[in-house]
């Protein structure tokens, strides 16, 4: 028999896949209850002594409590992954609550500490989550690269040969219309390769909503052109059965073209309206306006509220429909209609995001759906077709469990001692093809990364020794030229991935590659290479990547004041701070080309493995002599050099009694020891402190005063009480960076660096605009000393 809405006659599609339409409907609404009871909990019955707003959101829950109830009861796969949107965690929650994946205990503990977090997350939450969201936008485009991660695992490990690659697991992601507006979205969409990934899916919450008011006009037709032009396949889930079989009668077409013309406000207005306002408002003042309003005295008021708001989104056979539509051959997004806090007495206020439900409304939905304000987290009768269907979902979606490789030990030391000239940008690139060499286990795991830069950041050799890395091999048509010095060589084996120039790209990529060991248990060492001045632009996907579980390298170079021709927008001033404050992860900034290759060593160590960081690598092309680096010829000094290189810092000049200390990073390390010299000719002597990894010293610091846990044996090495005197600091880069440093002794200190735009010039006039030349460094020094 045919099943039929309740009250109202129209038809419905036949159930399909053993799935009823009355099973779903019994789980969706329980699922809209969870979630809604979860977010009331938070903010209604828990204590909260301080005031302070709990939040939730209630109503951006519900627009896709009917999307992510037909995905996970009758879609997703045992190697699917979801990147749910931010706002709507309560309703996974809800769902794996149901299928058994997360102990009721934590139902009450949204946004408490140790309790289920404001927004999915892979390494906080108790429950299974696909992806970390919660920064709009890029939340949304992990899928894409966990895609490129998945693939590249696949092709070098032989996980699947088979295609298409959807066999390996879909990678979906549920995103509001809202969170197109960020650029990382249109920066992923746009990306060539993306258009090969057939097993991404997205699905995007139409609810034509943002915070605090109904968007004038979403742009629904710009949005799917700038898919289809990218690309994509779109597929478009605007009406339920229940409009559609409307839209078969005497003015239906009139009233479906009345509805689709009609502006965002006019339309969620409607849906705020009794019964006889809607008579009076639906049909409008066009000539189209009689048929429609006959059409409208055919069905009953309930027939008539429901129908208004039967939109796509909220349509279980209608999204199963678009689903099956996916042919895995390029990416599709499906944008889902559906009506904001759908379910909920605040449905479609235009003020409706963070609103809650009163006790009385909490009530009445909880007698709507049938469950009990006094018995929140009920679940279904065991012998219920519902719970037999919990059941067979959790079956359906048990993974087998995945053996996870451990990475490769990493050598400390190469044994090469770089001299002559040259810059830490180089040392790279000539690390990694040492290691390569050294050690190939290693080698096979590391995955380079760049924007379109590979050249111009030393990585050309590299990438003429592995390869680019496409899932299906290219031809190169100018193998045979032989004018070229990079030959990109695409194939499957390749080990270097190049981007556009979207840094956002590629560290979101950079960050799904350092999440495979976790999630497929095969480690990479993923090392991706910017221009040190848009780090900031990379910062907070790479960020959220690493709060993502992510261990990755991020490579900043040319920086700072090195490339003074091309001017002030070249040069990265705030960086050395920011990767001293960056979370989970290290900062380095080598002086010398050996401080590189062992500081790359240690940081690639870490990776790929529980417990382990990331790392945030400042280099410069400005080329130095190396024999001033002093690198101990004896094995035992040597290794204790390396250390202390590792750990933070070295002293790189001693003095027999000195007058004065000059803390010194990175590419400024030739003019502090300048600097000196020419305090020595003047009578003082200045002990050099070479710091590499500021923020190692910092965490000492902490440690020493007992607010962190850290190795503190590192600032008695270079800073003893016995040798403390007036300090200089110098850097390429803002000076506060390490102005924490005349605290370890508590000295007079003068801290010198980049604190203002650039200028373009050569690096000598360049330097002493910013007062960090030699003579400024001489001349901070005697001022303390005076």
């Amino acid at each position: 028999m045919t099943p039929t809405t309740a009250s109202t006659g129209l038809e419905l599609p036949a159930a399909t896949d053993g799935l009823s339409d009355e099973v779903f409907a019994a789980i969706e609404a329980r699922v809209l209850w969870l979630a809604t009871a979860i977010v009331d909990h938070a903010n209604h019955a828990r204590p909260n002594p301080t005031g302070l707003k709990v939040g939730g959101h209630q109503a951006p829950s519900a627009s896709m409590v009917t999307v992510m109830t037909s995905l996970w009861f009758s879609q997703l796969q045992p190697d699917d992954r979801v990147s749910v949107k931010p706002h709507a965690s309560p309703v996974l929650h809800a769902i794996n609550y149901l299928l058994g994946e997360l102990d009721q205990s934590y139902l009450p503990t949204l946004r408490q500490f140790a309790g289920l977090q404001s927004y999915p997350s892979r390494t906080k939450d108790p429950d299974p989550v696909g992806c970390s969201t919660g920064s709009v936008g890029i939340g949304a485009t992990a899928p894409i690269w966990g895609a490129l991660a998945r693939r590249y695992v696949d092709t070098h490990f032989a996980q699947t040969t088979s295609a298409p690659w959807a066999g390996t697991g879909r990678q979906y992601s549920l995103l509001g219309d809202a969170e197109l507006d960020e650029g990382a979205c249109s920066e992923a969409i746009l990306d060539p390769m993306v258009t090969e990934f057939g097993e991404v899916v997205w699905i995007v919450d139409l609810n034509r909503q943002s915070l605090d008011r109904v968007v004038p006009d979403i742009g629904a037709n710009r949005l799917q052109g700038m898919f289809t032009a990218a690309g994509w396949r779109v597929i478009s889930v605007k009406y339920g059965a229940v409009l559609q079989e409307l839209s078969t009668r005497n003015g239906g077409a009139e009233l479906r073209d009345r509805i689709d013309t009609m502006s965002n406000p006019e339309y969620q207005r409607l849906l705020r309206c009794d019964a006889g306002q809607l008579r009076a408002r639906l049909p409008g003042q066009g000539r189209d306006a009689a048929s429609i309003s006959a059409l409208l005295d055919t069905l009953d008021d309930k027939t008539l509220l429901s129908a208004v708001r039967n939109l796509g989104g909220h349509d279980h056979r209608a999204l199963a429909d678009a689903f099956a539509g996916i042919d895995d051959t390029r990416p599709p997004v499906i944008f889902a209609y559906p009506v904001k806090g759908y379910g909920l007495a605040t449905e479609e206020h235009p003020q409706n995001h963070s609103a809650l439900l009163s006790p009385d409304q909490l009530s009445l939905l909880a007698d709507r759906v049938g469950t009990s304000v006094d018995d929140p987290w009920a679940t279904f009768s065991p012998d219920s077709a519902e719970a037999r269907w919990c059941q067979l979902t959790h079956e359906r979606l048990r993974r087998q469990p995945t053996e996870s490789v451990t990475p490769p030990p990493v050598p400390t030391d190469l044994g090469r001692t770089p001299t002559g000239i040259g810059s830490t940008q180089a040392a790279l690139g000539r690390t990694l093809l040492d290691l390569n060499r050294a050690v190939p286990a290693v080698g096979e795991r590391n995955v380079a990364l760049s924007p379109d830069v590979t050249s111009s950041t030393n990585l050309a050799g590299g990438v003429n020794k592995v390869g680019v890395w496409s899932a299906v091999a290219r031809d190169d048509w100018f193998s045979d030229y032989g004018e070229t010095f990079l030959h990109r060589r695409e194939q499957s084996s390749g080990r270097h991935i190049e981007l556009g120039i979207a840094e956002t790209n590629l560290v979101g990529a950079l960050g799904e590659l350092g999440t495979t060991w976790s999630r497929w248990g095969q480690p990479l060492l993923p090392i991706g290479v910017v221009y040190d001045p848009f780090v900031e632009r990379a910062l907070e996907p790479w960020s959220f990547g690493t709060y993502a579980g992510g261990q990755s390298i991020l490579v900043g170079t040319p920086s700072g004041v090195s490339l003074a021709p091309e001017g002030g927008a070249h040069q990265s001033i705030k960086t050395p701070s920011i990767g001293l404050e960056q979370p989970g992860c290290v900062t380095c900034e080598p002086a010398s080309a050996l401080d590189t290759g062992w500081m790359l060593l240690e940081s690639i160590a870490k990776l790929g493995r529980p417990g382990g960081t990331s790392a945030y690598l400042r280099l410069s092309t400005r080329p130095i002599d190396q024999s001033p680096a002093n690198i101990p010829d004896e094995p035992d000094a040597r290794e204790r050099r390396r250390r202390h290189a590792v750990a933070g810092g070295y002293l790189l000049r001693r003095a027999t009694s000195p007058a004065v200390t000059i803390c010194v990073v990175g590419a400024m390390t030739p003019q502090a020891v300048e600097a000196a010299e020419r305090l020595e000719s003047l009578g003082y002597l200045a002990d050099v402190v070479c710091v590499t990894r500021p923020d190692l010293l910092f965490r000492g610091l902490q440690a020493r005063r007992g607010v962190s846990e850290a190795a503190e044996w590192i600032l008695t090495s270079i800073l003893p009480a016995d040798r403390a005197r007036p300090m200089v600091t110098v850097l390429d880069g803002h000076p506060h960076t390490l102005a924490f440093l005349a605290t370890v002794n508590n000295v007079p200190a003068t801290h010198l660096g980049v604190s203002g735009f650039g200028q373009s010039g050569d690096l000598d006039s360049v330097s002493r605009y910013h007062g960090i030349d030699t003579s400024s460094i001489v001349g901070a020094a005697l001022d303390l000393l005076d």
